[in-house]
Formats: structure tokens, sequence, C-alpha cells
């Protein structure tokens, strides 16, 4: 059966994510590597199904708890490719993570178009790999990027225990240096020590940094 977006559905951390990773004064992603972005792309679709409770992981390993579809065209492809690994020969999540990266740029491709759809950004050129070219940056409404900034502000800048979700969030900007573009550096400097301490409380997200680290250098010894 044919899984269609709809845009009545609830935001997914990807395109969350997404909206973090663009500039809204230029409408062009922030200067990350299309590495750190693939990566934290995959990382995202792991949180989301983890947040929808159809994968769990525990120290070592990430596997299917669930494969009902949850009616998601990027999620429920990745549910059944992981659906039909064996029970028996479990990965880690580090496994799932290469898996994923390597789909990151059509993750993210998805994720822009569906923002489109929201009526949260315009796309001026539909050839979305051209997003990063002069005139065809998106045009994005401010609301929605604020609220999403304002949560994890809230969860950086306090001391309370954070829900999942922001946990997660605050993960996969942290792993690809998206903060020093969302904070001033003063801000950046304050919170570093929170960041880390937010970003630890999420095993996924530690992957999603730790695979950002290890390509990034070995592209560099290349």
């Amino acid at each position: 059966m044919k899984i269609e977006f709809s845009s009545a559905m609830p935001m997914t951390l990807l395109e969350e994510f997404m909206l973090l990773a663009l500039d809204e004064q230029t409408g062009q992603m922030h200067p990350l590597t299309s590495v750190a972005l693939d990566c934290a792309a995959g990382g995202a679709v792991l949180m989301d199904l983890t947040l929808r409770v159809r994968i769990d992981n525990d120290l070592h390993d990430m596997f299917t708890i669930d494969t009902t579809p949850v009616g998601d065209d990027i999620l429920d492809p990745v549910l059944q490719m992981m659906s039909l690994a064996p029970v028996l020969t479990p990965h880690p999540i580090a496994y799932w993570l290469r898996q994923l990266t390597d789909e990151g740029a059509s993750f993210r491709e998805k994720a822009l178009h569906r923002l489109e759809k929201r009526g949260v950004l315009r796309l001026q050129n539909s050839k979305i790999l051209q997003i990063f070219g002069k005139g065809n940056a998106p045009k994005i409404r401010g609301k929605e990027v604020n609220e999403i900034k304002a949560r994890l502000l809230n969860v950086i800048l306090g001391d309370e225990v954070p829900l999942p979700r922001d946990i997660m969030l605050t993960g996969l900007a942290e792993s690809c240096g998206l903060f020093y573009y969302l904070l001033s550096e003063t801000e950046a400097e304050s919170a570093s020590a929170r960041i880390a301490q937010v970003a630890r409380m999420d095993l996924v997200g530690q992957a999603v940094a730790k695979g950002v680290a290890e390509i990034q250098s070995a592209i560099a010894m290349a």
C-alpha cells in the first residue's frame, strides 16, 4: 500500500532538525558539512522510530519491537528494512546509523518538501538539491522555527529534566555543531556543559556525534 504524507501529521524530529539547520535570514543551510547533515538525518529517523515505540535499544544493540507501520513514507521503509534483520543477530546503533547515513540526502530532501507542504517554508526552485545555490533559497515562516528554538533554549539554559524529544533534538544539534549558529558565542560557552550533559542522555545522539567525528576524521586523513 502506498503511503502518502499528510500535512496534518505531527512534525517529525527530522523536520524539526531541518528547520533548525536552515538559516532563516538567508534561507540557506547553515554551513555544516554534508557528512554531518546526512549522519544527523539518519539519526533523526532512528529517533523518530524510537519515539513512536517501533524500535528500541540497550547499551549495545538496536532492534525492532513493533513492526506496525506508522503511516510515514520516510519512517515505514526504514522500519520494514530493520524488521527484516535476523532476531538472533542484532546490530548496534552504529550499524543502523551507517545504513541510514547513505540515505541522508534523500531524507533531507523529503523533509524539506514536507515542510513546504505544511506551509512552513516555500521553495523557490523545485530542484531541492540546488537549495544551496543563489536564488534557490527557501522562505521560512518564523513561528515554527522560533517555537523549536525556544524549546531548546529552555532545555539548555535550564536545569529541569528535559523531555525525550528535546533530549534527542539537542543531541542532533550538538553532534554537527549547530549550536554555534543557533546561539551567540557567549551563550554557547555558558551553555556548553549543559548541552553536553543533555546530549549524553540519548545513546542514538551519542552514536551520531561519534559517527560524524569518525567520518570527518577519515576524510581529513584521506
